[in-house]
């Protein structure tokens, strides 16, 4: 993932005071806490308003190497090879050009996988990622961007995507194309049952998340062996290299705006080359094994989709799979093996692809929404974090399906798949932008407080490639179709995702999310507590069975000075104040360090 050589030098001094002291350093002025976590890597220093590292997960550690690679290839393998080829080969104009914007989408994703790999190595014990990695870039002002994220996180946080195209593929069994309601039934009872499969035990979903992905390589590698079976004109499909003669046909019409959204098609395609980042705290030398694993899933499925469509291409007009819609691998199997019974089975294995997709989705946005609440910005603390009474996040699995059916609900069936994987890219571009120049900001700042060097660095220009591509999916989408505002992917305005993941816009002030997030952060945060004579602190909670979290805490004015003396800067109460008054200094490279 545009990966640097290993950094492992580490300041004594630091690693043992992190041991010998209650698992807590904090540097002069309070900024910063050295934790160790229990999955065997290094010591997590990070600024002293993020949630606790938990030092025994409550979640266990069930994530070893087949799992990451896994839990990966899960998410990424879903609805999108079998349904997006249609829309990538309408944008991209020809055949060449689709191949190669697959070959682009990998190395996006290897160039953020750098970014998200680095910030891995500065916080290897806390999961949840892009909720982690912004709350230590951008910790000032304190629990800004943190709620920000919180929110978002929590607005977004639904699947309804592959719901939709399995319920499609599970209709196309039955013969026929479903009405819209039926389309939306169907579909809410796939996500349903993908919560429920999660709700009661943590290892069961992993290994049932596992099973279902060997499933989707085997079904995958069934395809693209039919497909060399295709090329060697050892089935009824006529002249299988058709589409391969004149291959780079129709990329001169292609425009800018086909291209941008093919763009939004292959980013959906690789989804979940990150999922296993979510959930760090749960990997045993996450540094070293995400590095490993989760550049061997990516790999592994750039290699089949491009061999995938290889054969798609073999077996399907071209004019066909552009009108193919959400359906081309049906088309495809109908086309080598006709309508017999043996393409509905194949059609329920591209279903349940969506299905184990669903699953690999849903436990990241999990590991996100409880950390969000971790942090403590969130009300209802125990909701978000406690893992009472399975050893599962069954609050942040119930918010999930709870929005996920909301959308399902609510949006046309016919444009939910479109609509939704659009909504996600601004926001998504937002903060993946945020991530990449938070990078510089976290060197900037642990260069400056002394602070060891993480054990992976990427390459600088592997960063700014990808704050160039941020900025690309945040310019573009506003660029209109060659046919006009009504021309687009979908039956309505075509900006309108552009419009709604700015911010899910507040139906009576217009303002957009981003924006309300901030209002919202001024009143509760700074507006409120002046007006009603409090002081906001965090403080650290132990809910049992590991589970730590921070929880805000409303101090009156005339206790905060009391309350400053009892507590660290982390939140977390002083045994004994009056040794905690003692100075007592350790130099560590310059660096003064109470202990």
């Amino acid at each position: 993932m545009g990966w640097r050589r290993s950094l492992s030098k580490r300041p004594a001094a630091f690693s043992a005071a992190v041991e010998s002291h209650g698992e807590q350093v904090s540097t002069v002025g309070g900024k910063y806490v050295g934790e160790t976590g229990g999955n065997n890597a290094a010591p997590t220093y990070q600024d002293a308003s993020g949630a606790p590292v938990e030092s025994n997960s409550p979640l266990g550690y069930s994530v070893g190497p087949v799992t990451i690679t896994l839990l990966n290839i899960t998410m990424m393998i879903g609805a999108g090879i079998y349904s997006t080829p249609s829309s990538i080969l309408s944008g991209t104009g020809s055949v060449g050009a689709s191949l190669v914007f697959w070959t682009l989408g990998y190395l996006m994703c290897l160039t953020s996988g750098a970014v998200y790999l680095e910030f891995t190595a500065y916080f290897p014990s806390r999961s949840g990622s892009e909720v982690v990695f912004l709350e230590q870039a951008y910790p000032r002002p304190k629990w800004l961007f943190a709620t920000t994220f919180a929110v978002q996180s929590v607005i977004l946080s639904f699947g309804s995507a592959n719901a939709t195209v399995m319920a499609k593929y599970l209709i196309a069994i039955s013969g026929h194309e479903g009405t819209d309601w039926q389309v939306k039934g169907t579909a809410l009872a796939c996500y349903s049952l993908a919560t429920l499969t999660l709700v009661f035990n943590t290892k069961f979903a992993y290994w049932f998340s596992n099973a279902v992905g060997i499933v989707k390589i085997c079904t995958l590698l069934f395809v693209i062996v039919t497909g060399f079976v295709v090329l060697g004109g050892n089935t009824k499909v006529e002249n299988p290299t058709a589409n391969f003669h004149d291959a780079w046909s129709g990329s001169s019409t292609a425009s800018a705006y086909g291209f941008t959204t093919a763009l939004y098609r292959i980013i959906f395609s690789y989804g979940g080359y990150n999922n296993a980042f979510n959930v760090a705290n749960e990997v045993k030398n996450p540094v070293r094994s995400l590095k490993i694993y989760a550049t061997a899933a990516l790999t592994t499925v750039y290699v089949l989709y491009m061999f995938a469509n290889i054969a798609f291409f073999a077996a399907v007009p071209k004019s066909e799979i552009e009108s193919s819609d959400l359906t081309t691998a049906s088309l495809f199997f109908e086309k080598v093996f006709g309508n017999s019974g043996a393409v509905r089975g194949l059609n329920f294995l591209i279903a349940l692809a969506s299905f184990g997709n669903m699953i690999a989705v849903i436990i990241g946005l999990s590991r996100r929404i409880r950390e969000c609440g971790r942090q403590g910005v969130l009300p209802w603390t125990t909701f978000w974090v406690s893992t009472k009474p399975f050893g599962t996040t069954l609050g942040p699995y119930a918010v999930i399906w709870f929005l996920t059916s909301l959308m399902i609900l609510a949006v046309p069936a016919g444009d939910a798949f479109t609509f939704i994987n659009d909504l996600t890219i601004i926001p998504s571009a937002v903060f993946n932008l945020a991530m990449a120049l938070g990078i510089y900001v976290v060197r900037w700042r642990r260069s400056k407080a002394n602070l060891p060097e993480p054990e992976f660095k990427a390459w600088n220009f592997v960063i700014l490639f990808n704050i160039l591509v941020q900025l690309y999916l945040l310019v573009m989408p506003w660029y209109p179709p060659i046919g006009g505002q009504y021309a687009g992917d979908v039956s309505f305005w075509y900006a309108t995702y552009a419009v709604t993941g700015i911010g899910i816009v507040f139906p009576l002030t217009k303002v957009p999310s981003l924006l309300a997030c901030a209002i919202y952060y001024y009143l509760w945060a700074i507006l409120i507590p002046k007006w009603r004579g409090y002081k906001l602190r965090q403080e650290v909670v132990n809910l049992g069975g590991g589970v730590q979290s921070n929880r805000l805490k409303k101090v009156p004015n005339a206790e905060v000075a009391e309350w400053d003396m009892t507590h660290d800067t982390a939140g977390r109460l002083i045994e004994s104040p009056a040794e905690s008054a003692v100075d007592i200094q350790v130099q560590v490279k310059g660096i003064d360090v109470p202990i």
